[in-house]
């Protein structure tokens, strides 16, 4: 899909400022974060989006550990895996 439409609006400048720092937190550019809004809106909510939140300390660490895949459990099987988390 062609990335051709510009988006101009006119804002708080301390309010853009402070959003972009959160998106930054996120690993978002402003443009992938602003087209994440736009996908929520039209594809799967249809009317106003999602909750989005910075990770805690604790999902911080994991989700790096798994990106780095460190201190990852692996099994042999499915069965394995279920006699591990007792079900």
């Amino acid at each position: 899909m062609s990335k051709t439409a510009i988006i101009s609006a006119r804002i708080d400048p301390k309010l853009k400022n402070n959003a972009e720092r959160v998106f930054k937190r996120l690993g978002l550019t402003t443009t992938q974060a602003i087209t994440l809004f736009y996908e929520q809106v039209v594809g799967a909510k249809n009317g106003l989006p999602f909750q989005a939140k910075i990770p805690n300390r604790a999902t911080r660490k994991a989700l790096d550990d798994a990106k780095a895949r460190r201190n990852l459990e692996s099994f042999n099987s499915p069965q394995e895996l279920f006699e591990s988390l007792n079900i």
